[in-house]
């Protein structure tokens, strides 16, 4: 500090008189304890620190939700990535509900019949739709089920169909084999 009062004075910025009632008052807050900042007992300090507490917990709460947010995004990409399936071409049409509006992929009736039984699924990835096996589609839904578009579960299908015959008053009249909706 030495060095510095000597500019101030080559300079002209200060005079001897300020430099010693300068260094007066820095005497005097240190001999009573005061540094200018607030006493660790004044309320108003300690609710700074709380309200401060507080916020730092909730970006703490936020920085961690988007992190695991990321990382179950990178888990669900590379799930997808290392398990889809190519669609095989064909003349079968398979048409399913993605949010509010009818989609519909073209495939063979081998393809269209595993996605009915539920062997396959489709997920919404980037922006595009995905065919993955039964085992990576349910782990999709576990970790993000909003991405999971298709997956049938053709048990209860059946089941539900069953249920659906002793009830059912056209139950007699047969619908071919070969109808497609």
């Amino acid at each position: 500090m030495a060095g510095l009062k000597d500019q101030l004075l080559k300079a002209g910025l200060v005079n001897e008189k300020q430099i010693k009632k300068a260094q007066r008052e820095k005497h005097k807050e240190q001999k009573n304890g005061s540094t200018g900042r607030y006493n660790s007992t004044d309320m108003t300090y300690q609710a700074q620190l709380r309200e401060k507490a507080e916020r730092d917990r909730g970006l703490n709460q936020k920085l961690k939700y988007e992190a695991d947010l990321r990382a179950q995004t990178a888990q669900v990409k590379q799930l997808i990535m290392s398990n889809r399936l190519l669609l095989e071409p064909g003349e079968e049409v398979f048409s399913f509900l993605d949010a509010d509006t009818v989609k519909s992929i073209k495939s063979s009736a081998s393809f269209r019949r595993r996605l009915v039984r539920g062997l396959i699924g489709i997920v919404r990835f980037e922006g595009k739709y995905e065919i993955v096996p039964r085992e990576t589609a349910e782990k999709v839904k576990g970790l993000m089920p909003s991405m999971l578009i298709v997956l049938n579960d053709f048990e209860m299908t059946v089941k539900a169909a069953q249920d659906d015959d002793e009830e059912d008053p056209y139950k007699e009249f047969v619908v071919p084999d070969d109808l497609l909706w």
